[in-house]
């Protein structure tokens, strides 16, 4: 039987009564100081993330919270910590078969078959033979429908599906303006390495189901070694493909998170890795900042919370048209509102993660 999901999460209200299904991103068996068990968990819809706590009958619902369940939820929304929380007294699992998956997966705006064109369009503009065949091998088929759905990060920035493709069409399409600005780079190993600079996503998010989460060899190796080993694979069989041309586009994706302790094996060393370095690192910035003024409501300028991955407040204005949603896309793949601060300016996400780190 379908459930359908009336409630939101950015459209708590302190003190509201909740009774419907959320998804279980994370959570945490645990004791008070008194060695009473509770469930600390977090909650998540397309909209945004709540935390939630069981502080009665929390061993039994236990089984049932288990990371990745959908689950119907009764509690109350209260203010704590300057945070909207659900006091949780009833919750029950329900089967993934009864709920609308769009209800809870946050996806690009931009149709994907547009994307899809554009992507193609890039393709079709490098001029060399062997490139242009090495793209054109690689961007087809399942590995196209992969990187046409993956999320471009777990969390930071372009964490919805559709966000890989969205964000490597935005890195290109900087690298195509700065490559006709400075004239003296090779614009196709530029935009070769940016079409290709984040390919193994595919492979290092699990992204079938929420939350997104890491696969083990995406843990193990990680995207950038990942991606290397894809490209490498497919070149093998592209004869017109000079080995020299091969390396310095598989510099440009090992390089472009810029620094070592950014987990970049190697730094950029030559001028298209470093021209996109920092467009990678403009543009999860600028997605980042978006996705906070999403929250925002109101009017003019306004100070965010402390960012903690930037180190610093940001004055924002609120994104134009985020207090509505946006209308539904054509193909198919569901609306993120992109919002999970309730009314009266109390915000339900969590904070991001506490030490500095890059967006990519």
């Amino acid at each position: 039987m379908m459930v359908e999901k009336k409630v939101f999460i950015a459209d708590f209200l302190e003190g509201q009564q909740v009774r419907d299904v959320f998804l279980v991103a994370r959570k945490n068996l645990a004791e008070t100081k008194a060695g009473k068990p509770y469930l600390a968990l977090t909650l998540m819809d397309r909209t945004g993330e709540v935390e939630a706590r069981v502080w009665d009958n929390a061993t039994s619902y236990d089984s049932q919270a288990r990371v990745g369940n959908f689950v119907l939820v009764q509690g109350t929304a209260k203010p704590f910590r300057d945070q909207l929380q659900l006091g949780v007294v009833f919750l029950e699992q329900v089967l993934k078969e009864d709920i609308t998956l769009a209800d809870f997966m946050p996806s690009s705006k931009r149709n994907v078959r547009n994307m899809q064109a554009e992507l193609a369009d890039y393709i079709t503009s490098i001029n060399n033979p062997g490139l242009q065949k090495l793209l054109a091998a690689i961007f087809a088929g399942r590995t196209l429908e992969l990187f046409s759905t993956a999320p471009a990060a777990k969390r930071m920035h372009h964490a919805y599906i559709g966000g890989l493709l969205e964000h490597t069409l935005s890195v290109t399409g900087l690298a195509d303006k700065l490559a006709n600005h400075y004239s003296e780079l090779d614009r196709d190993i530029l935009l070769a390495g940016a079409l290709l600079h984040d390919l193994a996503k595919i492979e290092e998010f699990s992204f079938a189901s929420l939350p997104f989460d890491y696969t083990d060899r995406g843990r193990l190796l990680g995207h950038l070694v990942l991606g290397v080993e894809m490209v490498r694979e497919v070149a093998a069989d592209i004869k017109d493909l000079s080995a020299q041309t091969l390396d310095q586009v598989c510099h440009l994706i090992l390089s472009h998170h810029g620094r070592h302790d950014f987990g970049a094996p190697v730094l950029p060393m030559t001028q298209e890795a470093l021209l996109l370095h920092h467009i990678d690192d403009i543009d999860a910035k600028m997605n980042y900042t978006d996705q906070l003024r999403e929250k925002m409501t109101g009017t003019g300028h306004q100070w965010s919370d402390y960012q903690r991955p930037l180190e610093r407040f940001l004055f924002l204005p609120p994104l134009e048209g985020s207090a509505e949603e946006p209308a539904p896309r054509d193909s198919g793949q569901p609306v993120e509102k992109n919002s999970a601060k309730p009314k009266k300016q109390r915000k339900t996400g969590k904070s991001p993660e506490k030490r500095q780190q890059t967006l990519f």
